[in-house]
């Protein structure tokens, strides 16, 4: 079980679009407003990933003029991933410098960078940054941290306290918790000391 989300939202399927006849059967007209239905999803689906899209140009574009800016060399990539625009700094020198010892500085230039993003299209982004890999490495060690975490619990049967993490690495340690049966976690404190907490199901 996990407590805590990040409002993450389940990506919808594309389908295929269909056109309704005027003489039709009750199965068929059944059938016909299924497919008109999945046509308004797949549209409805298209519309979101351009406006994602949309969202990592204007943020490659804002990054690309902070970087010469900062004087920093780096490439851009744009991606989606489910129901977020994901972009990445790679390739250049110093790149450590745009995420700071813990992430700090990375997770200012996102926020910054979403801000940028919602003054040019009227919507608060959700937007993903990562620079130099940090934020895959740094996925990869807290999901190992969580299963590690997740079997000492079951040894042991008592709950374990984790250290503070930001609501990006509870999130993480929480869905890699959520694939062990028999525990659970949730969160507990106040920011910047709120942590994962993970106890015997």
């Amino acid at each position: 079980m996990t407590v805590e989300t990040d409002g993450e939202d389940a990506t919808v399927a594309l389908g295929a679009h269909g056109t309704a006849t005027a003489d039709t059967s009750a199965s068929d007209e059944s059938e016909t407003t299924a497919d008109l239905d999945s046509g308004s999803e797949s549209e409805g689906a298209s519309e979101a990933e351009e406006a994602l899209i949309e969202e990592g140009e204007i943020a490659g574009d804002y990054l690309e003029q902070l970087l010469d800016v900062l004087d920093f060399d780096g490439d851009i990539d744009l991606d989606v991933e489910g129901d977020r625009a994901v972009v990445s700094i790679d390739g250049g020198r110093d790149l450590s410098k745009l995420v700071g010892r813990r992430g700090e500085v990375l997770d200012a230039l996102q926020e910054l960078t979403r801000l940028a993003v919602q003054q040019a299209t009227g919507v608060r982004s959700r937007l993903m940054l990562d620079v130099a890999g940090w934020r895959a490495k740094r996925r990869e060690e807290l999901s190992s941290l969580g299963v590690e975490a997740a079997r000492r619990v079951l040894e042991s049967g008592k709950a374990e306290s984790l250290a503070p993490m930001t609501p990006f690495e509870r999130k993480i340690v929480h869905d890699a918790v959520a694939d062990i049966d028999g525990v659970t976690s949730e969160s507990e404190g106040v920011e910047p000391n709120r942590r994962v907490v993970v106890l015997p199901s």
